[in-house]
């Protein structure tokens, strides 16, 4: 007799046992989250519900990291794939591109399904504002998705087909998804992202079983005239000016979700504000909560527990959205619960994590935007000159990037210590010649942020990177690797007393956790810019690591263009190494016609009508195909492609959506004139190009 007529044969005696076997489903999803899970699974994005990306895993360590090899391979397509894995039960799990979320055997490499949501084809106009997936998450046998358009999808862990479906957001506000999803006790919980318009953050909690919306919990306030949602609504309101809810406010959770299960506490890390410049936004005044903050809620209900505003008034796209991750450390002699952050503005923050009070903080970067955080109020003492007052131009440390983006750092409870990739950057900033008393978003889905940024900086340090192991008590560097680009991978570390991380050079190597010595490399033959995993099978451990650039990577051409990376050629698989593998990589090949340009008889010079093309692409174009049109292999260099020099073809894809399946939207706002002034600057960048390639 099937399950269904069992049921109704037996009623409530059947409910109560089925009740009772979710139960215990749950009780046993639960345990691979808790820190103190073997580490045999790697569950969710952090591993962990305190998201330290530590792996309790021994069997490879400082002593015999020199053996380890190729275990597998696998190839992927030309799609982003920066994404966090994961690995339950033997199967590592990851989603490329827009959420197209794969399973394959974790000891072989052998793909299992592959389940594509269409979510490119679904975004429409908002497939302008991001870069795909981050991250999976796994509960009692199902695997949680959210995708581009808004759709958070349950998926059988078995066979890859969908379970439930539940649509997020309203797909008429500029909001996209790119992060994981969370999962905690039978629930799931997403937020969302947004530099691009009128948009108000929020974290919505479904049931994981089901799909039922169970809470929403808004960031910012809404329109007074609306009502307040709750108390936190209402308290947040006082601190906002103007017009506010005209510009939707920011504050999206877009990135970094913790979650305490012994006191049912979810730690959010908030975005930006929309627009960026305050006076704009807010009439220049307020701490506008909950921007740049890191708030607890209940778990159960969604209620406001507490808030730790880390920029109050943020004007610089600065946000608290990085890692928020859970310790318990030797504060004053004493064990004390806290919640650590390295989040865009450079400075490491300890909180108490019952209270959200301030423990310390100070600068893991260069920062110029405040000398020190007073521990007494909480507040940064800011340098004034770094709010760009009266239309003047202000160079701030960091920049709007951040001394820390979304690749994760790692907590190694061994050793107390936290590896966090540092980008090292600076910027110019000013709202001169912004009407920021009239301003609105645009409707075009395009950056627009109420001030000027730029990056010319003259300053050794600007544009690199580093690898620095952090003591959050005594609130210092341990050691520091430098990079010589600030595009590199997430970070993990391993009871074996390692660190491992990439670079978009194509290293992929294992540190020593108590000097940070290169103990083991590999030669990637890609940029590895996802974070790596570790899990084990069979008594063996493993580690796994996406190679390949993605995200907002796109923008930093100039900075990484030394190497050459190319979207048609960079060897996008997934690496998985265990002690002693013999397997190899095939040798690199490398056309030198992807890299050149190609020749354009026709073309003919005209300075001014490439003056209006770069305008065009500076705002439409820059996020994926790089600054200056100098592409850093997200997307495609466009003075190497053939597409511009042929108008209609031209057209077909920038206006006409042609490769929208690629993930390449459509701009067909563009008139003939925009198409044509773009096209010129195209073809007058590669055609210095052409000229800088015969000189050498």
């Amino acid at each position: 007799m099937p399950m269904i007529s069992r049921c109704a044969a037996l009623g409530a005696t059947c409910v109560f046992a089925l009740n009772t076997a979710l139960a215990v489903a749950e009780d046993s999803s639960a345990a691979r989250y808790r820190d103190s899970a073997p580490g045999r699974d790697w569950p969710g994005y952090g591993r962990t519900y305190g998201e330290g990306h530590y792996s309790p895993l021994d069997e490879i360590d400082t002593g015999n990291v020199g053996r380890l090899g190729l275990a597998w391979s696998l190839e992927l397509g030309p799609e982003n794939s920066v994404t966090q894995p994961i690995a339950v039960d033997g199967v590592l799990y990851f989603a490329t591109g827009y959420s197209i979320v794969q399973a394959v055997d974790a000891k072989t490499g052998k793909r299992l399904w592959s389940y594509d949501p269409k979510a490119a084809e679904a975004a429409g106009i908002n497939l302008r504002l991001g870069w795909g997936s981050r991250g999976i998450s796994w509960w009692n046998g199902k695997i949680y998705t959210a995708t581009h358009d808004g759709r958070l999808i349950a998926i059988d862990a078995r066979d890859g087909k969908p379970v439930w479906t539940a649509q997020t957001l309203d797909r008429r506000n500029a909001l996209y998804i790119s992060a994981a999803p969370r999962v905690f006790d039978g629930k799931v919980i997403i937020g969302n992202a947004s530099d691009y318009g009128a948009v108000r953050g929020y974290v919505t909690a479904y049931d994981a079983e089901t799909g039922q919306q169970l809470w929403r919990f808004h960031t910012v306030p809404g329109d007074p005239a609306d009502g307040f949602e709750n108390d936190a609504m209402a308290m947040a309101a006082k601190t906002w000016f103007g017009e506010w809810w005209k510009h939707g406010g920011g504050g999206t959770v877009w990135n970094s979700i913790a979650y305490d299960p012994d006191t049912d506490t979810l730690f959010l890390g908030t975005g930006n504000g929309y627009p960026w410049n305050r006076r704009a936004r807010s009439a220049g005044q307020g701490d506008n909560l909950f921007l740049c903050s890191i708030v607890a809620l209940n778990g159960a209900t969604g209620d406001y527990k507490w808030h730790y505003q880390i920029n109050p008034g943020e004007t610089w796209d600065y946000n608290a959205a990085m890692d928020v991750q859970l310790a318990e450390l030797p504060i004053d002699g004493k064990p004390r619960k806290v919640v650590m952050n390295a989040p865009k503005n450079g400075f490491f923050y300890v909180l108490d994590r019952e209270t959200g009070k301030l423990i310390s903080a100070e600068p893991f970067a260069k920062v110029n935007w405040a000398s020190r955080i007073d521990l007494a109020t909480g507040r940064p003492v800011e340098n004034p000159a770094a709010r760009y007052p009266d239309g003047t131009t202000a160079e701030v440390w960091p920049s709007s990037q951040g001394a820390h983006g979304w690749p994760p750092m790692a907590y190694s409870p061994k050793r107390q210590r936290v590896f966090i990739p540092v980008m090292e950057q600076g910027m110019t900033i000013t709202d001169a010649g912004v009407d920021v008393a009239n301003w609105r978003a645009p409707l075009d889905r395009t950056v627009f942020s109420a001030v000027h940024t730029g990056s010319d900086i003259d300053d050794p340090l600007h544009g690199t990177g580093a690898l620095v192991a952090w003591d959050p008590v005594a609130q210092k560097a341990v050691w520091r690797i430098p990079h010589p680009t600030h595009v590199n991978g997430g970070v993990m570390a391993t009871a074996g007393d390692l660190v491992f991380q990439g670079t978009v050079a194509g290293d992929f190597s294992a540190y020593a956790a108590d000097d940070g010595r290169v103990l083991w490399s590999f030669p990637a033959q890609a940029p590895v810019h996802a974070p790596p995993l570790s899990y084990a099978v069979d008594g063996r451990q493993y580690v796994t690591v996406l190679t390949g650039l993605g995200t907002s990577a796109g923008s930093a051409g100039p900075a990484i263009a030394r190497y050459d990376i190319n979207p048609r050629t960079q060897a996008r698989r997934v690496l998985t190494f265990v002690l002693d593998g013999r397997a190899q990589l095939p040798p690199r090949t490398l056309d030198p016609d992807t890299l050149r340009p190609p020749t354009d008889p026709g073309f003919v010079p005209d300075v001014e009508l490439a003056r209006i093309g770069a305008a065009v692409y500076l705002k439409h174009c820059t996020w994926c195909h790089g600054a200056a049109a100098i592409g850093a292999g997200h997307s495609p260099d466009l003075r190497r492609s053939a597409v511009p020099l042929v108008a209609e073809a031209f057209a077909r894809v920038v206006r006409d959506g042609e490769l929208v399946a690629n993930g390449m939207p459509r701009f067909e706002e563009l008139t003939d004139e925009a198409l044509a002034a773009l096209r010129q600057y195209l073809r007058t960048e590669a055609a210095a190009l052409r000229a800088s390639a015969t000189k050498r």
